[in-house]
């Protein structure tokens, strides 16, 4: 399954780096192909990345160097395949491409599922305190609402129709509260998670 959620995330974020240009007129002009295949290396990208820099610079009638791209890529990769860069990487919540060698992975990849594994734990705690601030202004909007109509109601008599509109913020008060404990459970439930995971890391790991 982690496999499958790597293989996904990969070809998400294949997709969006296909949808935007690559390199601008300049960088296309000065032809440092050993400088940009270095950075790609070091940032993890994949192999096809030179394509889509041939496709940014074939506006401009410039074709990439192949063999100083990929000489440099792979100097930059042996700073990308390492056990700390993994663990950095999974922190992020960034897609892996495959790039590292059978022997680097078996020192990447562990500590890469480690961290992508601690940013899920955290990502879901971001997700529930969000879930239960959005219940909590739910609240307080048709609070305001009820105790506006009420105060009408004290004025002045109100029609049928405005009658059954305050009965309709009460129950979407009761609505929203019922979200709002069923946020703070499963924000509960995420603070818990991430103390669980921090503790089973932290021999390891800085967390």
């Amino acid at each position: 399954m982690t496999r499958l959620r790597i293989a996904g995330s990969v070809l998400a974020v294949a997709a969006q780096l296909g949808s935007c240009t690559t390199m601008s007129k300049d960088q296309c002009l000065a032809g440092a192909w050993g400088e940009k295949g270095y950075a790609d290396g070091a940032a993890g990208y994949p192999t096809s990345r030179l394509d889509d820099h041939a496709k940014a610079c074939a506006k401009y009638q410039v074709a990439p160097n192949p063999a100083a791209y990929e000489s440099a890529r792979e100097d930059g990769l042996r700073s990308y395949c390492t056990f700390e860069r993994g663990w950095a990487e999974g922190r992020a919540g960034n897609a892996y491409y495959g790039v590292c060698r059978p022997e680097e992975e078996t020192v990447f990849m562990p500590a890469y599922r480690d961290g992508l594994r601690l940013y899920a734990v955290e990502d879901a705690l971001r997700t529930a305190q969000g879930a239960l601030s959005s219940a909590e202004a739910r609240i307080d909007n048709r609070q305001d609402k009820l105790e506006a109509k009420e105060r009408e109601l004290a004025g002045e008599g109100l029609t049928e129709e405005e009658r059954g509109r305050i009965q309709q913020v009460r129950g979407e008060i009761r609505e929203a509260r019922r979200s709002a404990r069923e946020a703070r459970d499963a924000l509960d439930r995420a603070e818990w998670d991430v103390r669980r995971v921090r503790r089973e890391l932290a021999d390891r790991y800085p967390v």
